[in-house]
């Protein structure tokens, strides 16, 4: 299918690796022109250059920490004024909520929440100007099944996800979508960590530690990351202009709910 967005820009957030790399080669493979931004200057370039030689398109890499008025600032002064735009932040550290301090709470909530609500006022009225704009926000399946462990991921996102609800109705009409995307547990490096932690944890080999969450899952597997771009490129295109406020969950039949 031919998204219809070839010749488009797009800004895409913590877009070095995994998930937020994965969206970033899908929409430049569309012919869409992407700006890419992530803390660490180097993986970043390596990243830059991997999707310039896959697609051909101009990609522009700016590093620097989106989570701060500064990177926020490096990011939309590079990519100009885009008609996509994709949010994106590493979670929040797990643990027990009586141990959270107002300060860890402030610290989620930016980074999670207000950073994409910055960067989608900073970017939702040209697109609508244009009367063209996709906006899709990385979340996460905790959105619909709550962890215990990530209190301050599940709040923080969940906020996310009820400011766009109601915003997401006012800029339908003039072909503005915005959508949240939740992924579950997807072949990254991300991942790769979690395993490693919870190997040494437990006492198990990281190889069991994986094998075990795999089998877990309906699906048998993970999620590919390449999978997770194509969700995006396909929010993002002509074609999904009747699809604005939804959160699409990609886990593989995880979560065991109708709704």
């Amino acid at each position: 299918m031919d998204m219809g967005i070839s010749g488009r820009s797009a800004l895409v957030c913590a877009a070095s690796r995994g998930l937020g790399k994965a969206c970033a080669m899908a929409l430049a493979a569309e012919g869409v022109a992407v700006t890419i931004t992530a803390r660490n200057a180097d993986v970043l370039n390596e990243a830059a250059d991997e999707i310039r030689r896959a697609t051909g398109v101009s990609v522009t890499a700016v590093a620097g920490d989106i989570t701060t008025p500064e990177g926020r600032r490096a990011a939309l002064a590079a990519a100009g004024s885009p008609d996509i735009l994709v949010n994106n932040a590493g979670g929040p550290p797990p643990g027990n909520f009586r141990d959270w301090t107002l300060d860890d709470w402030n610290k989620a909530l930016n980074a999670n929440m207000l950073t994409a609500i910055e960067l989608i006022r900073a970017t939702v009225d040209p697109m609508i100007a244009r009367r063209f704009g996709r906006i899709v926000n990385i979340t996460s399946s905790a959105v619909k099944a709550p962890i215990d462990i990530l209190g301050l991921s599940n709040g923080a996102r969940s906020g996310l996800t009820g400011f766009v609800a109601g915003v997401a109705r006012t800029t339908v009409a003039h072909n503005v979508t915005i959508n949240g995307l939740l992924p579950g547990l997807f072949d990254t490096d991300r991942l790769k960590g979690n395993f490693a932690a919870r190997a040494r944890s437990t006492g198990q080999t990281e190889e069991a530690v994986r094998e075990q969450a795999a089998k877990a899952n309906p699906a048998g597997r993970f999620g590919r990351p390449a999978e997770f771009g194509a969700a995006c490129a396909y929010l993002c295109s002509a074609h999904a202009g009747y699809i604005t406020g939804q959160n699409m969950l990609i886990d593989g039949g995880s979560y065991p709910g109708t709704f």
